[in-house]
């Protein structure tokens, strides 16, 4: 249980940790790389003898074998005279026995150097002093001897030693580190750039501008932050759009009562026929700012709403009931089909006002011997529910267009069709309790759906 949480614990695999690691991992296994292959390298170009000092040397030691092999001791000693105009270094030819083959014998202080021999292919330390000897054997007859010589300065290997231990150990781990940085700020600080440029351009009122899409369509954690900034930079562009669109729409509404009431209030109607237009006025805009209100605070609260169980059935008789007396219709005329096991889960105060607005606006646009018909079935863990009605439909385009606020499709007066709030007010009480509210034409009137959870 303890492995599976901790697996569980890890982050996804389009996770920037990964990236991260995976950069990091990749820049660790790079420098390895780099101190020893190239460690090697640069061992073997400053502790050992170059190709072309190997060459000159084991030319020289066949020019002594053939001196040896033509002449004896005077063509070695006529061959250690030229050689002596041509390098200024100490250069002997010595048989097996340690012995000089040419006619002059070897001091004290040579013979003991010859205990100290190197080969051709032995790492040269710059740490002993002096320039080391090297033994270098015939060519053809190896048995015959060896050519010992000095090794002249210009052969010395690691003369650039300290250049290259520069490059080595600063120039290229610093290259390799610019690199890994350029590779961290494309990968963090170019989207945090972005989100910034964002946060900038809402300080200056600019709630239209979107991070880019490289920005959005990354798959880790900062595409999530860039996708949510671009979502909150909708939310905010849209709330203050609606917060615009209401403040105008409701001076428009607020306009025409007012003038009907200033109107009133300049004529010289009796006393009762103007008290009755001015408590007419008076509850329509009323009626108007609490709706208003009412929406606004739908729109912008968004802490749960206490839920219950809620029968259907049983709502639709007080929303009849009240509907009848306010309209004058019978029963008859507003059946529900639904049984008595139509149970949803929401809560009751703002299911039974979604459904009394969506009611009076159906009620609203009946014909004289319309019905208003609610009915639904069962999906799964929710309950599709529809109201019917039969007043003719709306444009397709104007499906959407009425759950907008102060949207009025039929040109009525304000206050005397309704100030087009009811719908809106509707599908947010709706969505509120985790459901969604539409409506579609059926050819014989407009059918308003809700999709709330089941019991």
């Amino acid at each position: 249980m303890g492995f599976e949480a901790s697996l569980k614990r890890l982050p996804g695999r389009h996770s920037l940790f990964w990236k991260l690691a995976c950069l990091l991992i990749a820049f660790c296994l790079l420098m390895i790389w780099l101190s020893w292959s190239w460690g090697r390298y640069m061992e073997q170009k400053n502790a050992y003898l170059s190709d072309e000092a190997r060459i000159t040397l084991s030319g020289y030691a066949v020019g002594a074998e053939q001196a040896w092999n033509q002449g004896g001791n005077a063509g070695v000693d006529a061959w250690l005279h030229a050689m002596g105009k041509r390098e200024s270094t100490w250069i002997g030819v010595i048989g097996n026995d340690l012995q000089s083959l040419s006619s002059y014998p070897l001091t004290d202080t040579e013979s003991q150097r010859l205990t100290f021999l190197r080969g051709l292919d032995w790492p040269v330390s710059r740490h002993v002093k002096g320039l080391p000897w090297l033994k270098i054997p015939f060519a053809v007859d190896p048995g015959a001897g060896s050519l010992v010589i000095e090794l002249p300065q210009r052969f010395m290997p690691g003369r650039y030693q300290l250049f290259w231990r520069v490059v080595t150990n600063g120039v290229i781990p610093g290259l390799f580190t610019l690199l890994l940085c350029i590779g961290l700020y494309r990968l963090l600080i170019m989207p945090l750039n972005q989100l910034r440029e964002q946060a900038n351009a809402w300080r200056a009122d600019q709630l239209n501008t979107r991070m880019s899409h490289d920005a959005t369509s990354r798959q880790d954690e900062l595409g999530e932050l860039g996708r949510a900034f671009d979502h909150m930079s909708e939310r905010l562009q849209g709330t203050v759009m609606l917060q615009q669109q209401l403040l105008r729409d409701m001076s428009h509404e607020l306009r025409t009562p007012l003038s009907r009431l200033r109107v009133a209030c300049d004529s010289e109607q009796d006393l009762a026929r103007l008290r009755e237009r001015l408590g007419r006025e008076i509850d329509a805009m009323q009626r108007l700012v609490e709706d208003s209100l009412q929406l606004a605070w739908l729109d912008t609260e968004r802490a749960p709403l206490p839920k219950e169980d809620i029968q259907v059935q049983a709502l639709w008789d007080m929303l009849r009931e009240n509907a009848c007396f306010e309209s004058d219709w019978p029963a008859s005329r507003l059946p529900c089909l639904l049984g008595a096991d139509s149970w949803v889960r929401g809560n009751l105060n703002a299911l039974a006002q979604a459904l009394e607005n969506i009611l009076r606006n159906a009620i609203r646009h009946s014909p004289a011997d319309g019905v208003v018909c609610l009915d639904g079935c069962r999906e799964g863990e929710y309950w599709h529910l529809w109201l019917e009605d039969q007043g003719g439909g709306i444009d397709e385009q104007d499906l959407e267009r009425i759950f907008a606020p102060f949207t009025r499709l039929d040109g009525s007066r304000p206050g005397d069709g309704g100030f087009g709030l009811g719908l809106s007010i509707a599908r947010n009480a709706v969505q509120r309790q985790d459901g969604s509210l539409w409506a579609e034409n059926t050819g014989r009137g407009l059918r308003v759906h809700l999709r709330l959870p089941a019991r």
